[in-house]
C-alpha cells in the first residue's frame, strides 16, 4: 500500500489538470541509479501497462510495475515546498540506507 499525503495529492492533481495530453494515471516506479543504488521515478501516463498494479487513492490512479511494487509497499509520499527544495519526498520503510538528498536508497 502506498500513501499520498494531502499535499502530495493536491500536487499530483495539479500536474494532471495542467497536462497537455490526456492522463490515465501516475506511474510510480523504482529504477537503478542515484548514489545509493535505486531511485524513485514518477511519470504521468496516458495508459496502464498490462502487468501494472492499479491503485486508486482519493481520485488519483497510480500505476505500479511488478518490480517496483514490493519496494514501494508502505511508502508515504509527500510534496514539500520549502527554501531547501521543492518536490516529492518518499518515506520508505523498505529502505536500508539512503543518500542525504533523499532521492535514492538501498534495500
Amino acid at each position: 500500500m502506498i500513501t499520498l499525503t494531502p499535499t502530495a495529492l493536491k500536487a499530483v492533481g495539479h500536474f494532471i489538470a495542467t497536462a497537455s495530453d490526456p492522463v490515465a494515471g501516475l506511474r510510480i516506479h523504482i529504477q537503478g541509479g542515484g548514489c545509493s543504488g535505486m531511485q524513485y521515478g514518477m511519470k504521468l501516463e496516458s495508459e496502464r501497462a498490462e502487468d501494472d498494479d492499479v491503485l486508486e487513492i482519493d481520485g488519483v490512479t497510480l500505476f505500479i510495475d511488478p518490480y517496483s511494487a514490493p519496494l514501494l509497499d508502505g511508502v508515504v509520499i509527500d510534496y514539500v515546498d520549502s527554501l531547501s527544495g521543492t518536490g516529492f519526498r518518499f518515506d520508505n520503510p523498505n529502505a536500508t540506507g539512503g543518500c542525504a538528498c533523499g532521492q535514492s536508497f538501498s534495500a
